[in-house]
Order: C-alpha cells, then structure tokens, then sequence
C-alpha cells in the first residue's frame, strides 16, 4: 500500500515513481488541476491531480473531501519557482497522481483539528481524532523514545524489569484503592496497586539485586492538571545501597532520558533540605526557575507594639512570620494591587498580609508605626532592601503561612512574568519528616516502608514525632515533583515499630502486610528505590498544560472516560455473579 512515507519524498527522488497513502489534510480546486495535502503519521506532501496527465485519477479526486483515506501512485517532480513550501520537509517537490485510489471516506469532522478552543470534553469524546495534530504525535514520540531509552540505561546499569501483579491486596498507602470483586471468592475483593512498593521490596528480599518495571498504577483520588486515576511510573528498586547509591542511579536515569530526547541538562542536581525548602519557599517542590525566596523575621516582629504580631511571635515552635522581598515591587504594583494581594492569601486561609515599601527616605507602609527605628533598620537589613523594593509579611500557624506565602510566591512570579521558559531546573529535597499529623492522627509522610534515620545503635530517637526525619527523597523538576523514594526498612523489629507509632497494631500489621513482615524474616537486604512519574516528565519535557495531552486516552477530572462511557452500569447477570448489588443513593 506504500513504497514511501510522506515524509520521505524529497528531490533525490524527482523522476521516480512513488506510492504513498494517509489521509487528506486539505484539498483545493484551482480550476482544472487539484491539489491535495496527502498526510500519514507525521509530514504532508503535495499531490497535483492533472486531468491532461490522467483523468481517472483527475475524476477521482473531484470527489474527495478532507480525511478520506487515500493511496496514491505518481511520479515526484519539483515544484515550480516559487511555487515551494518552506514549512514543509516535503516543500521542494510534489506528487502527479497516476493512480488515485479512495479507500475510505470520512464524515465531516466533530470539530476542527487543531483548534484549541474546542470544548474539553469533545476532544477527549473523539480523542482518536485529536491524535491527528502532528503536536500529538510528536509528543509521544517523544514519549515512547523516553521510555526506550529509560529501558536501555536501566539495563546497561544491570537492572532486571519485571512485571509485578496488577490485582492485589488493598493496602493502606495514602490514596483510596480502586477495588476488584472476586466472583470466585464471594465477597471478597482485589485492588489495583497504587504503586508496586510491596512486591519490589519482595523481589529484593528475593536476590533479584536490581529491578525495574514501566508500572502502571491506579489511585482513586481527586484530580488536577497533574493527576489522573491511572498513570505510569519508572519504577526502580536496589540492594545493598544508601542514599547515594540510589540518588546516583536516579540522575543517570533522568540525564539519559532528557539526552536521548534532544534536552541538554546537568548531571548532577542541587540539593536542599525538606525543613529550608518549607522555611524558604513554602513548598516541598520549589522552582528555582527565579529567586522570591522567604525570610524569618519572627524575632524582630516580636519586639514590635502591635499585640496580634507579638503574640504570634512569642512561640517560634508553632508560628512563623515571613518576608517575602519582591524586587521593584514598589515600582511594579499600585498600592491598590498590594491591598487586593490580601484577597488573594485569605482564599488559603490567611488572616491578612502586611507590607511595606522600600522609598528613597526609608521603609514605608502602615506597619511602620509599630517598630523602633532600630527594628524597622533590621527589616531592611534582613531583606537587603533597596529603594524600589516591596516586602510582604505573612504571621500565624507555620504550616499555614508556609502554605500561603509559598502560593503567593508562585501568584507573584505568574503575573509578574518572571518564571523563564525552556528551561529545567532540577531539585532534590531531602530529610523530609518521617511522620504527620492529621486529623489527630500520625500518619507517614512518603509511607510506611520508609527508613527513619536512627541513631548509631539504629534506635528510632525523637523530642516531637514530627521533627523526626526519615531517609527519603523527592526529585522536584520546575516546581512539580517528578518522582521519589527512599531506602526502605528491612527489619521486622523496625517496622513493627514504625506501625506502632502510627498506631496499627500488631494484629492489623499482620493482617495487612503479613506477607511482607514474614519476607523479613528470610534475609531481607538494605534497600531503597524511587519512582519517576512517566506522564508528568512528558508533560515538563513537551510543555504541555495538562498531563492528559501525553496520555493517549485519558480520564476527565472527574475520572470519566467520555469516549467509552467509562465508568457504566453493568448487568444484573454480572452483578449478581459477583454477589453485589447496586444500592440506589438519592442525589442531595
């Protein structure tokens, strides 16, 4: 049906007769002759339809219309002067149809391709049709040529992939489970793994050494432009490693990947601490693509006249009081735009949001009153102030003014056009807590498998549960976290004890991961590993705004799949084999 791609068609091939195939991208009839853009998976060339040089093949054409499938056979010519297609691989030369064969026809398109302004919702109710773009192609090209080489590096670093199952046991690991009746086991259930985290650490347990597997994991969570309720991750797990070991394999992973793809990034990646990362920045996966980096100033604030800022200021446990300097911030927003700032941060549950501007006489703003000369000559010094400049101040609970100033940070560098493009900024964060608190209940940060860092005697020792650190570690790319992991606990004494102190007993422990305390108990290794998300690196390495432009057939956020009706009633035949029945619930 082809003796070339369209896109092989070039001037070395002037003369020869040639037989391509694709679909009609567009058609215009200038009188006599017709000319057709021929498309196939990714390029276009010219097909000339000339009723002098075959009528048949002229007549055909009069009948085709854009998306028929078509096979051509003609001979390749150069185009005219002036008459070529710069913008086209293909622009230099042009098809006479000898042979014009329609071997389908296609309805006018739903929408039309290419257009970015079409409804969500009806793109992804014909995604086989937004493939078309060759954008959408290109991007997984990329996507599969990422994942090609991640495979290649894996295995010349001696890592055995292997696939691990895909109807498991539902364990506690953060998320909610998508759930799987048995038919055979009445009244039992199979859940999708939200990750392989068990059975890699079982394969380690098992001397496989070094894994990997191309996973796909499944998490009935809420969604956002990064989420979907099933995605891919790289998957990696090793023996007889520390941090480094694994830190190292990671950036040989992720440097391979970005190289193979045409992306030129260092080697090594910077690195900060979970705690300086929230102190700083107010998030654990900062972008350091520009500076707006917060500072404490809770000791000056605590000296000042007004009551609401010093009492904050009298526990520097729980509270914090932040600047956050916007270089010629005075310069750039009104007075108006720094009160309507305030708007902004209560929508995260900020109480307010001070400010104070930097002018040729001095530190400026409302806040001024309540500070000594001395204090208000420490805020400048503190922010290195300099005239132009405008300095934010965010009090309260820690993790709230962390949450806050960290959007704000974020909201600043957006309107202010300063977060610079084709770049990567990659960003290890380290020595995240062990533990947090939520609901009254401690819960893991990463989770229950991760290694806390112990003391020379590998005894877990803490003041506060949640100052206690662990040994993970999250990779952040451009402000998104890209993957992470940890060394992992392999004794059953610590992890029996890691259970406790989340509050699982040693009857729920056996319950829900019996076979792994068990596993440890057979020469378990020191271990760690990480997983890189799949979908989000295509969506930074493409640019694209949402994870679903790089997944070939994605969910809605609200876990739909439009396309196929997914999810949809079943029979009463099925669920009557699987011992279920559908309670009706009245919609509020």
């Amino acid at each position: 049906m082809r003796r070339h791609y369209c896109a092989d068609v070039n001037e070395t091939h002037i003369g020869e007769t040639v037989t391509v195939s694709g679909w009609v991208s567009s058609r215009r009839d200038h009188g006599g002759l017709i000319f057709i853009d021929l498309r196939d998976k990714d390029q276009v060339v010219q097909i000339v339809c000339d009723p002098a040089d075959n009528a048949e093949a002229h007549k055909l054409a009069e009948g085709v219309r854009d998306q028929f499938v078509l096979i051509v056979t003609g001979k390749v010519r150069a185009r005219g002067e002036g008459l070529e297609n710069p913008k086209l691989k293909t622009g230099k030369v042009e098809i006479v149809a000898d042979k014009l064969i329609i071997e389908n026809k296609s309805l006018p398109m739903p929408f039309e391709l290419g257009d970015d302004k079409v409804n969500e919702e009806i793109k992804l109710k014909y995604r086989y049709l937004a493939k078309k773009k060759k954008k959408s192609y290109d991007i997984f090209k990329l996507r599969s040529k990422a994942t090609i080489s991640a495979r290649n590096i894996l295995d010349e670093l001696g890592f055995l992939e292997v696939e691990t199952p895909i109807i498991t046991k539902s364990t506690p690991e953060g998320a909610r489970d998508y759930l799987v009746p048995s038919r055979v086991h009445s009244g039992e259930f199979y859940a999708l793994p939200q990750s392989p985290q068990l059975f890699k650490q079982l394969l380690m347990v098992g001397g496989f050494d070094r894994y990997f597997q191309i996973a796909k994991c499944f998490r009935d969570e809420d969604l956002r432009a990064d989420r979907q309720p099933e995605f891919t991750q790289i998957d990696v797990e090793m023996s007889f490693c520390d941090q480094e070991d694994v830190i190292d394999v990671a950036e040989k992973l992720i440097n391979n990947i970005f190289t193979k793809c045409g992306f030129e990034i260092p080697t090594k990646f910077n690195r900060i601490s979970y705690s300086d990362a929230m102190e700083m920045y107010g998030s654990d996966k900062p972008d350091m693509r520009y500076d707006l980096k917060m500072v404490d100033v809770i000791d000056i604030f605590e000296r000042c006249d007004n009551a609401i800022f010093s009492n904050i200021a009298k526990d520097t446990k729980k509270n914090r009081i932040k600047a956050l300097k916007v270089p010629k911030g005075d310069e750039i927003f009104s007075k108006r735009e720094m009160k309507r700032f305030e708007d902004y941060v209560r929508k995260f549950g900020a109480a307010g949001l001070g400010y104070f501007q930097m002018k040729e006489d001095g530190l400026k703003g409302p806040l001024t009153k309540f500070f000594t000369e001395d204090d208000i000559q420490a805020i400048i010094e503190r922010c290195e102030l300099e005239e132009g400049d405008a300095v934010f101040f965010g009090a309260g609970n820690r993790k709230l003014v962390w949450d806050y100033m960290g959007r704000f940070r974020i909201h600043l560098a957006e309107i202010m056009n300063i977060i610079p493009k084709d770049t990567f900024e990659f960003l290890w964060v380290m020595d995240f807590p062990m533990f947090e608190e939520e609901d009254g209940k401690i819960k893991a940060m990463h989770h229950a498998f991760t290694m806390p860092q112990t003391d020379e005697n590998g005894k877990i020792v803490y003041d506060d549960i949640e100052e206690l650190k662990s040994v993970a570690y999250d990779i952040v790319l451009n402000g998104t976290e890209l993957g992470g992991g940890s060394i992992r606990i392999h004794k059953e004494e610590l992890q029996k004890e890691v259970f406790k102190l989340m509050g699982i007993s040693d009857e729920e422990a056996e319950e829900k991961f019996g076979f792994l305390l068990d596993a440890f108990k057979f020469g378990a290794p020191p271990h760690g590993g990480f997983a890189l998300g799949l979908d989000r690196l295509i969506m930074l390495m493409t640019g694209a705004s949402s994870i679903r432009e790089v997944i070939a057939f994605p969910k809605t956020q609200k876990a739909q799949c439009i396309l196929t009706q997914a999810p949809s009633p079943v029979e009463a035949e099925q669920l009557n084999e699987l011992s279920l029945r559908v309670r009706k619930q009245e919609k509020a």
